[in-house]
């Protein structure tokens, strides 16, 4: 029996899943971060390889494996010369002394953006839109012809509206704009304080800038901004409206791109803002079907690591 390798590579972690042609997971491993922008190729090779060994011995399959095909959504993969960067990688990868056979022909490698197989894991095939907002924020669609849309992705500094980073930062600016007098008061000055131990909300200026923080420890915030909003905080829920004014208006834009006002279709929400206890999801879902009643807003039916298997197994059923 033949099988097929999905791949999510990320910031933060890689996912490995080895999967059989009835779309059964027969093995999963997790390694370390593999956008290679970020880390280098060696590191984003290894972690890699790692996640695939460790798929493979949880299956424990007693016959020979036979990878047909393979997919890897990788983090920060769009361009063309990205592109050839990763198939190299995959070359190195069949060098490398993995408990493999490999059995792979370049119609049966799959090298894409993460976003695209968060869309075919989330509702369990390519046709419909990903709003994916966690750290940072993208919304990307594929319709029935092909054709695919992007909105956002641009990162903390250009972009990213309606994300986790962008909700913490207008939480910060408005709990200094109440400290200041410059807007009605909120509870957010309090919160931060006590969240971060501070004796006052000056003290935001040293953790900060002086500690050096990054989009992934102020992105951390979020969630203080989305619990003072479930309490009823006035300044706190005008900044949960407006990251969901932003997100609808990507969604809406990519329907409007590739599909018509009235198709029937999925949007698939991803990441860490969803999760939240100020109904976020709810208030999202309500805009949307509001604008196109003939969508419907889901949370993710599978991971993206499994979209990736799917599309790795489509290429040998060709």
């Amino acid at each position: 029996m033949s099988y097929v390798l999905g791949i999510d590579g990320g910031g933060s972690k890689t996912v490995c899943v080895l999967m059989d042609d009835s779309r059964q997971v027969l093995g999963r491993g997790e390694a370390g971060p593999s956008n290679y922008q970020s880390i280098g190729i060696e590191a984003t090779l290894q972690s890699i390889q790692s996640a695939i060994y460790k798929a493979v011995e949880a299956a424990t399959i007693t016959n020979t494996v036979n990878i047909e095909a393979i997919c890897l959504g990788l983090a920060g993969v769009g361009r063309a010369t990205d592109i050839e960067v990763v198939k190299g990688l995959v070359k190195e990868l069949q060098n490398n002394k993995l408990p493999i056979n490999w059995a792979l022909q370049p119609a049966n490698i799959i090298i894409c953006n993460d976003a695209l197989i968060a869309l075919v894991g989330g509702i369990g095939q390519s046709v419909g839109i990903v709003v994916a907002a966690g750290t940072g924020s993208i919304v990307f669609g594929q319709n029935h012809q092909g054709d695919t849309k992007r909105v956002g992705g641009w990162g903390y500094i250009l972009g990213d509206e309606g994300s986790a980073y962008k909700i913490a930062i207008a939480g910060m600016n408005a709990a200094l704009k109440s400290y200041d007098g410059r807007e009605i008061s909120t509870s957010l000055l309090e919160d931060l304080k006590q969240h971060l131990d501070l004796e006052s909300i000056e003290d935001l200026i040293e953790v900060v800038y002086r500690r050096e923080w990054g989009v992934k420890q102020i992105a951390a915030l979020a969630p203080i901004v989305d619990f003072a909003a479930a309490s009823g905080d006035i300044v706190a829920n005008i900044i949960i409206d407006d990251a969901v004014k932003e997100l609808v208006k990507a969604t809406s834009t990519v329907i409007d791109a590739i599909f018509t006002a009235d198709s029937v279709l999925e949007v698939v929400t991803t990441g860490s803002v969803w999760q939240g206890k100020c109904k976020i999801h709810e208030r999202f879902a309500a805009s949307i079907v509001k604008k196109f009643p003939e969508v419907k807003v889901i949370f993710p039916r599978y991971e993206p690591a499994y979209g990736a298997g799917l599309l790795a197994l489509q290429t040998t059923q060709i």
